[in-house]
């Protein structure tokens, strides 16, 4: 298969962006990787591969451009060279570590929805304290949602990881402010209704606190409250580790500790993630379009690709929109 790749995007590209794609062509023999990029930029990174073809481009969208008016004023960019090789089928699946809101445009105008999915998902897969994550969308792709966003969240949701994560029967939840079913606002209650008779493992709903204990596999909501629960837990995260940083570095008692429990404090950080697990995947989408995080280092980027290879091998796209049509997952 073919994956088209932004060397372009992200805090630390082309080059931890080219290293991931070479890790990837090791990892991964039956991909070919098409990377989009400034020549000058990319080339000191190169290295010949058969399974590596290299399009030069002439522009870059930049983190700070208004996403609509880049994709549509910048036609040589690789963030949207790369969405029209998707479109064009020349690639079965794209990854940028780019400007989100660029990136959902390109999927949203150049790739395309599916027919059916009124509004696609920013979905990635959340660390859990037992180590097998959970999928959670919308987080950030719409600002607000209606009930009937929520149930395609949730179909989508539950076909990702079913294919993808290999959960049988996936538990999908609604995050709400308790489990109650009358519980939370006139979105969710109206929610809950059609959840209940949707074609999905519905759990009911789900709470906050309870999303890294592993509560439910897939949890759904809108794209506002999605959002901003990401950043509360990666900004939670990074301060306990600034925290437990801190105080082993105290004195020379706590820094002795500290070196005995490096391996596992490395083993608690890796574990908390959720690039480990890959990007984000853009659902509802005629083709996956994956979102890795603007910091990603070279083992995200390859894990980004490997979640594009996986919903490639699976067909995810293609069993959203059977599943969306009326068709059983």
């Amino acid at each position: 298969m073919k994956i088209a790749v932004d060397a372009m995007g992200g805090d630390n590209a082309p080059k931890e962006i080219v290293e991931g794609v070479f890790q990837a062509l090791d990892q991964f023999e039956d991909i070919h990787i098409l990377l989009y990029g400034i020549e000058e930029k990319v080339k000191p990174f190169l290295k010949k591969h058969d399974r590596l073809t290299f399009i030069p481009t002439t522009e870059k969208i930049e983190s700070e451009d208004e996403p609509v008016r880049a994709i549509r004023r910048k036609k040589d960019a690789s963030m949207v060279r790369m969405a029209e090789a998707v479109k064009n089928k020349e690639a079965d699946a794209c990854v940028s570590a780019g400007n989100t809101g660029a990136l959902m445009a390109a999927g949203l105008f150049i790739v395309g929805r599916i027919d059916g999915i009124d509004r696609p998902a920013l979905a990635p897969t959340l660390p859990t304290i037992d180590g097998q994550g959970f999928v959670m969308l919308d987080l950030g792709a719409n600002s607000d949602a209606k009930p009937e966003h929520l149930v395609q969240f949730g179909i989508m949701g539950s076909i990702y990881a079913a294919k993808v994560r290999g959960i049988e029967n996936p538990r999908v939840g609604l995050l709400n402010i308790g489990t109650e079913e009358m519980k939370g606002n006139d979105l969710t209650k109206a929610a809950f209704a059609l959840l209940k008779d949707a074609p999905i493992n519905f759990i009911g709903n789900v709470e906050s606190r309870d999303l890294l204990l592993g509560v439910a596999d897939v949890v759904v909501t809108d794209g506002f409250t999605g959002n901003m629960v990401l950043k509360t837990i990666e900004g939670t995260a990074s301060s306990i580790f600034s925290l437990l940083k801190e105080a082993f570095m105290s004195s020379t008692k706590s820094k002795i500790s500290a070196y005995l429990v490096k391996d596992n404090l490395r083993s608690l950080k890796n574990k908390m993630d959720y690039t480990e697990y890959g990007g984000a995947g853009l659902f509802g989408l005629k083709a996956p379009v994956i979102k890795a995080h603007g910091s990603s280092n070279a083992n995200a980027v390859m894990n980004a690709i490997r979640q594009a290879r996986t919903m490639v091998e699976y067909d995810v796209s293609g069993t959203i929109h059977t599943t969306i049509a009326g068709g059983k997952q």
